[in-house]
């Protein structure tokens, strides 16, 4: 080795330098094979700064909008919030039935737990002796409903539209008092009211006529209340007295319509507005409904349950006798005047469904009552009752057949035969 010029120790020094050299070497190729160094991501920091900057430039242009429109309003104003108690429509009801569905706030009496329920207004329309007492109990034998009667029976209640009005309020604001009277938890409240109202006063007439052999008050039109001459009066109670003058005083009524016919513009404003559904209720046999109107006005006069007048009989006990004694007597139709009078009532009813045909309604008939009681669920639905069983006490007077209620029926077949209304001598039906 000393021939290399190397000496022992620096020979020694340079070996362990060229092995830590290769072994560094190496280890550092080894790293760079094992350990893969990633670049670091970008900083969100821009990005952040871009939106806060539009942020700001939204909030001080929508500022300066609110500015530029109030700067106009320099003064403070308050808004007025009035807080209506009223009771919300139930759930279930249809859009289109929310303005029949009522809460009235009765003046009288407080409903109590009942505030809650709904209510229904209804008005029975009909004529004198077409079934509509019958119907009525019926309705009112329903535990929510209350039906009031013939409230406009009573002529101040009708004189005028503002009377007929304020009458009506009172009845649908549950402060009507009735024997029918359910005040607190109905769901329906009406009352009956007749097409055929009249208002008049009397007047004397003087006729010259012939000797009246016949000599009745039945032999002149149906609106003369008596006739009477020198010494001699013939009145209601002796329709068959004779009378031997030329010259008859004849007291006549004058007749003016009043009431749901002559203010039906008034009315049938009001039934919208209050949300009234009007039920119709008629006869078909209007001949049938004359002879009864004829046998009520009889019994009205001469009082033939020992003194008293009775329109309908209300329980079976009574059947027995009063039915049978009211069933005796059998009118004369006034053969002549037949057929004008029930044009009248056919016109009448005529010009009522036209009058309230823009009113939410239904149209009944008696005969279709009795032979179908499933018309009855119909007048249920339509005013959105419970479903209940409807029963009456009311009995039927004249039950039997037409020729056996009439005093004059071959006179009754002679004037209708051969006309629109000669069917009427043969419908009838079963009680």
């Amino acid at each position: 080795m000393e021939s290399f010029g190397w000496s022992p120790q620096a020979l020694l020094s340079y070996l362990r330098f060229s092995l830590s050299s290769q072994s560094f070497i190496w280890a550092t190729s080894m790293l760079q094979d094992t350990l893969v160094i990633k670049t670091p991501k970008k900083s969100p920091l821009l990005l952040t700064m871009v939106v806060l900057v539009f942020a700001m430039v939204c909030g001080v242009y929508i500022c300066a909008i609110c500015l530029k429109q109030t700067s106009n309003n320099t003064k403070a104003k308050f808004l007025k919030f009035q807080v209506i108690n009223q009771a919300s429509p139930s759930f279930g009801i249809a859009p289109w039935e929310i303005p029949y569905v009522h809460y009235p706030k009765p003046k009288t009496h407080s409903r109590e737990e009942c505030v809650c329920n709904g209510v229904r207004y209804f008005a029975i329309l009909s004529m004198q002796r077409s079934g509509s007492g019958w119907f009525e109990t019926l309705l009112n034998s329903h535990i929510n409903v209350s039906s009031n009667g013939e409230i406009f029976s009573i002529g101040n209640r009708r004189n005028n539209i503002s009377s007929i009005l304020s009458t009506m309020d009172k009845v649908y604001n549950l402060d009507w008092y009735s024997s029918a009277s359910k005040n607190e938890c109905l769901a329906a409240v009406g009352f009956k009211w007749m097409l055929n109202q009249w208002r008049g006063g009397w007047a004397l007439d003087f006729e010259t006529v012939r000797p009246l052999e016949m000599g009745s008050v039945a032999a002149h039109k149906e609106n003369i209340f008596t006739c009477s001459t020198i010494g001699l009066l013939c009145s209601r109670r002796n329709k068959n007295c004779r009378v031997s003058y030329l010259v008859v005083a004849v007291q006549r009524r004058r007749l003016m319509r009043i009431g749901l016919m002559e203010h039906h513009k008034d009315i049938v404003k009001y039934f919208k507005n209050k949300g009234v559904s009007a039920i119709f209720l008629f006869r078909r046999n209007l001949l049938r409904r004359m002879i009864s109107v004829l046998a009520n006005s009889y019994d009205r006069d001469a009082k033939l349950l020992n003194g008293t007048h009775k329109s309908h009989v209300h329980s079976t006990e009574e059947i027995m006798f009063q039915a049978q004694i009211l069933a005796k007597y059998k009118p004369t139709v006034n053969a002549t005047l037949l057929l004008p009078d029930l044009k009248e009532a056919e016109e009448t009813i005529t010009k009522a469904l036209e009058y309230f045909k823009s009113t939410r309604h239904i149209v009944l008939y008696y005969e279709d009552l009795i032979n179908n009681r499933t018309k009855l669920k119909d007048v249920q639905e339509f005013l959105r009752l419970p479903y209940r069983d409807l029963s009456s006490r009311q009995v039927k007077i004249h039950s039997g057949n037409l020729p056996k209620q009439v005093g004059n029926w071959d006179d009754v077949q002679k004037a209708l035969k051969g006309t629109s209304y000669e069917g009427m001598l043969h419908a009838d039906y079963q009680m």
